[in-house]
């Protein structure tokens, strides 16, 4: 038996953190992931705080994954994704923005996330700075801190018109290291839309300053006044300094696939391609062959999707007006409403409050950064009578409050 007291050998994973980098050691933890973990040990909960619905994948887009995966569809294969989804999505581009794209502009993605994060690869280095217009998907910026830059927000303002943009204090915040503009438009969690002229002044300013757009665009078929959300493509030349986000998650319910594109200068192309080898390897052929039926096959069911969102909107608003101590900001796109509660106190034990005692779930607003002080996230893409539910919950949990 050995009787030594003293401390045995030093582990070779003792003191790990001492040599992570400091941009990965000090990364925080998401705030909408820690009320949504909470909701894990709560039975019943109705969960509104992540971003996405109760519809699982349809079947038609199942059952071409599945026929890919018979047919052999398990091997390598291009980089940049299989040449007849490229096709399909440039054909959807063309469809609907009338925009025309050349197979040298479009890259297939192992996710919208994986796209942002290769984009910032691309632009960003240690001491550089990315411009978000927030609140915003939280993500963005940890993908511009874990490669040493610096995310810098500029808040959209609400009232119970919308959300609007200060182009003045977009621009000022640029300066000599800022190597792109990060937009969301329709945003997540606003649901903001950027005008027209605000989307030409903006491309006007990178041109001349040298500074790349990062345009995320998720959400451009989650619109409820028009067919589909304005994109910077309408605007902008090949070579413009323009990088637009995408995904199959949100359009198509397939969160879970994890497929995404980005479209990108041509110029750029080959280094995205090496970038996406060195990262992923490129995307599973089988996934992609399935984003060609959705694509393709898929309209007719996702112009029911977003009449569905659209009920289920409109019972949150509907619903809201009855509550005295809650406001909401309006918006015409995406599927979330950014709601206020007059003496909540701190958001994010308010949340673990509600998830706890009136069993909903929404996210605390200070997740998504500058602008999200004081709001809540409700996420309301699943069914109208699910959402009517979780609304009768939230009127008797303020009530007893």
């Amino acid at each position: 038996m050995n009787d030594m007291t003293g401390p045995g050998p030093k582990s070779p994973f003792d003191n790990l953190a001492y040599r992570v980098r400091p941009e990965i050691a000090t990364l925080p933890d998401s705030g909408i992931v820690e009320v949504w973990k909470l909701g894990f040990t709560v039975p019943d909960v109705i969960g509104l705080w992540v971003g996405e619905g109760d519809l699982p994948t349809t079947r038609f887009i199942c059952d071409a994954a599945a026929k890919a995966l018979n047919d052999g569809h398990t091997f390598y294969t291009y980089k940049r994704g299989i040449p007849e989804l490229r096709q399909a999505l440039a054909d959807y581009y063309k469809r609907h923005w009338k925009v025309t794209l050349g197979d040298d502009r479009i890259a297939v993605t192992s996710s919208g996330m994986n796209a942002m994060t290769l984009i910032c690869q691309i632009l960003i280095g240690a001491g550089d700075n990315a411009v978000c217009v927030t609140p915003v998907w939280p993500n963005i910026f940890a993908a511009i801190e874990v490669m040493g830059g610096e995310a810098r927000q500029v808040a959209l303002s609400g009232d119970e018109k919308g959300w609007h943009l200060d182009l003045e204090k977009l621009f000022a915040a640029c300066d000599a290291r800022t190597k792109a503009i990060y937009l969301a438009s329709p945003g997540n969690p606003t649901g903001w839309m950027m005008p027209e002229e605000q989307r030409r002044a903006v491309l006007d300013f990178a041109r001349k300053r040298r500074i790349a757009i990062i345009a995320d665009e998720v959400y451009a078929r989650l619109v409820y006044d028009r067919p589909v959300a304005p994109s910077f493509l309408e605007i902008a030349e090949p070579e413009d300094p323009l990088f637009v986000v995408n995904s199959f998650s949100k359009t198509w319910a397939m969160t879970g696939w994890r497929v995404g594109w980005i479209v990108a200068p041509p110029s750029i192309m080959a280094k995205l391609e090496m970038l996406i080898e060195y990262n992923t390897s490129g995307g599973q052929s089988f996934l992609q062959k399935a984003c060609v039926t959705a694509i393709t096959e898929g309209e007719d069911w996702v112009k029911w999707m977003v009449a569905r969102c659209r009920q289920s909107r409109d019972v949150v608003m509907e619903r809201i007006q009855q509550m005295n101590r809650v406001q909401v900001i309006p918006a015409e796109a995406s599927f979330y409403l950014m709601l206020r509660v007059a003496d909540m106190g701190n958001a994010t034990e308010f949340c673990k409050r509600l998830v706890t005692e009136g069993r909903v779930g929404l996210a605390p607003g200070t997740a998504f950064g500058a602008g999200g002080e004081g709001y809540l996230r409700l996420c309301y893409a699943q069914s109208p009578e699910r959402i009517g539910l979780a609304m009768d919950r939230l009127a008797v949990f303020l009530s007893g409050r």
